[in-house]
């Protein structure tokens, strides 16, 4: 598949180094000096070789999801890759299904959230700030062209949810508890609540008032830690720089009658 006029690329270098590039007739892209017609590299296969004018090789390619929100412009701080993908399943975000976020940050989750759902499905965006919102929406446009599945609220999500029967509930904020009794009310049964939180004192906060709230069961807190490896012939280690703690994610069930869970005893 060639890459087209309008679109984001990644050069990257022998080194791994990655540079990101938005593709535009008749512009050029500059580097240490050298340079690189756009148009030398619009047209040509994804994955292709290109040289600079110095001579500098580089690898182009259209950047896979992951790729693409680790290099975006940033207006808050994004969820990795590695907790977007834990999200994605213990949310369980199918096709077809009824998102609600809040907020939307730089619009790295808003966009993983969007893939899975599909053009069947709907997210549904909660955000306070502006200048947050308008640089996700630029980000998310950049990256999967006009979606007319997504709505933007620009509110503070805890005095009220619009939607009724929703899906799902993912929340990246400060204090998500505010939001549990609208999720009571906004919840489907067998809705899934989550959210995403840096700090042990937060998620203590928002365990208690989900199970306060005599409407939440199955109440699960965990982390994902990431360590890649090095493996180069004979030479097999662990990487000196792993992705560890970022955020605990807190999950619970909308359930008819909540359901206790006894702790487990040791033998």
């Amino acid at each position: 598949m060639t890459l087209r006029d309008g679109e984001r690329v990644h050069l990257i270098d022998h080194k791994g180094r990655v540079y990101a590039l938005n593709l535009r007739a008749g512009k050029t892209y500059q580097h240490s000096g050298q340079t690189i017609p756009h148009d030398r590299i619009i047209g040509a296969e994804d994955g292709s070789n290109v040289v600079l004018s110095g001579g500098a090789k580089f690898v182009v390619l259209r950047p896979t999801l992951a790729e693409y929100i680790m290099k975006m412009p940033r207006g808050a701080q994004v969820i990795y890759p590695k907790d977007l993908a834990t999200i994605l399943l213990w949310a369980d975000i199918y096709p077809g299904a009824t998102v609600v976020e809040a907020g939307i940050g730089s619009g790295a989750l808003t966009m993983t959230l969007l893939r899975a759902v599909g053009e069947t499905g709907r997210v549904v965006s909660y955000e306070i700030r502006d200048d947050f919102a308008e640089r996700a929406l630029e980000n998310i446009a950049m990256y999967l062209g006009k979606v007319g599945n997504h709505v933007l609220h620009r509110q503070d999500i805890a005095l009220g949810i619009e939607e009724q029967q929703v899906d799902r509930l993912v929340l990246d904020l400060p204090e998500p508890w505010r939001v549990v009794p609208e999720a009571v009310r906004a919840l489907r049964t067998g809705g899934i609540f989550l959210s995403y939180l840096p700090t042990v004192p937060q998620v203590v906060k928002v365990v208690e008032v989900l199970q306060g709230s005599g409407a939440f069961g199955l109440i699960e807190t965990f982390e994902t830690l990431q360590r890649p490896w090095n493996i180069e012939g004979r030479s097999v280690r662990p990487a000196l720089r792993m992705v560890a703690h970022t955020a605990f994610l807190t999950v619970a069930r909308k359930l008819v009658t909540p359901v206790a869970v006894e702790p487990e005893l040791d033998e």
